[in-house]
């Protein structure tokens, strides 16, 4: 057999396996989809290097990604929103990266994840963490990092053996997520309860829920469990003293250059919301970094058309409540004049 004919039998060999390897998983109901990756969010936070004084950025954890929709937003104020906010992560170091890196002097709308935003500043912490890493990504990255990127999109949107992110979901296909979750016995993987995507995520970092979650009590009870699960070590006290006055140093900067900030507690349902208000109780910790910060802040419980929302798997919207959610919500700040359409 010459070069050709074995060239040409190893790329029949190979289209033959990839077809076989993406037939099988969408058999099994994958899709294809983009993955949030840290250049993806690089993407976003190079739009506000020339972001003006009319501009909204949104920061922080998974709440604002979900339960913020940038079409209604949109739709309501004329203003398409920066979203930069990150899962599981806390909103300061985002902060402080745009008072100290950039001229931003416009809004930024800040998730107060009661649990999440009094965490900690230790750099080693995972809440901090993970979107300090996105943050220096954004700083280090190389040309052939930002190319690869443009180039990997449409794969992502074509092949769904390839949807794989910085989130290491249990439900991800790359060889090394595979691998992980070959289960001896019946033990959980990684001493972890099984933790499943649930959303899709656009080019500008829009997230959307799974109708999956609202549909398969199942499906969203596994993600509660997740939500709930007790590590092996106890959650230390947060560090509401050394947070607070972190935040409150760099929005007098932010104050100080004309910039605006809003702050916003999402909604939570059932025993996350118990715990929330148990542990982490409105008057000690919202009431209080409202007070400190003397911006406008909007909590979801003082506002009927806020409040009347459950959360299928305990922490997010569905992406209808979602839509409906950031209306209403944009709504009552043109109202207070917080914004304009």
């Amino acid at each position: 057999m010459n070069l050709k004919k074995s060239l040409l039998l190893a790329l029949i060999v190979g289209i033959a396996a990839i077809t076989s390897w993406e037939l099988y998983w969408r058999s099994q109901g994958y899709e294809p989809g983009l993955e949030d990756t840290k250049e993806l969010w690089a993407v976003q936070r190079s739009r506000m290097d020339k972001a003006g004084d009319k501009d909204v950025v949104l920061l922080g954890d998974s709440r604002m990604l979900f339960d913020i929709q940038l079409d209604p937003w949109e739709e309501e104020t004329g203003v398409r929103p920066i979203q930069l906010a990150s899962a599981g992560t806390t909103p300061l170091p985002a902060f402080h990266d745009l008072v100290e890196n950039t001229e931003f002097s416009g809004t930024a709308v800040i998730s107060v994840h009661p649990i999440i935003f009094f965490f900690s500043t230790d750099e080693t912490d995972f809440l901090w963490n993970r979107i300090k890493s996105r943050i220096d990504h954004f700083y280090d990255r190389t040309y052939a990092q930002r190319l690869n990127h443009i180039l990997d999109i449409p794969l992502q949107r074509t092949f769904t053996f390839m949807r794989a992110d910085d989130e290491d979901w249990t439900d991800d296909l790359d060889l090394k997520t595979l691998l992980g979750n070959i289960q001896l016995g019946d033990r959980a993987i990684g001493g972890y309860p099984p933790f499943y995507r649930f959303q899709d995520i656009a080019l500008d970092r829009n997230v959307k829920m799974f109708d999956k979650v609202v549909k398969d009590t199942a499906f969203a009870n596994s993600i509660i469990k997740a939500w709930t699960h007790q590590g092996p070590e106890p959650m230390p006290p947060p560090d509401k003293a050394g947070t607070t006055a972190f935040f409150l140093e760099d929005l007098e900067k932010f104050k100080a250059r004309g910039g605006k900030v809003i702050l916003i507690r999402f909604p939570s349902s059932g025993g996350l919301l118990q715990f929330e208000n148990e542990a982490f109780s409105r008057e000690n910790y919202w009431e209080e970094i409202v007070s400190a910060a003397d911006v406008p802040a909007y909590h979801f419980e003082d506002y009927e058309q806020l409040n009347q929302f459950y959360c299928p798997e305990w922490s997010h919207l569905s992406a209808e409540d979602a839509n409906t959610f950031t209306t209403e919500l944009t709504r009552i700040l043109i109202k207070d004049q917080v914004i304009n359409n």
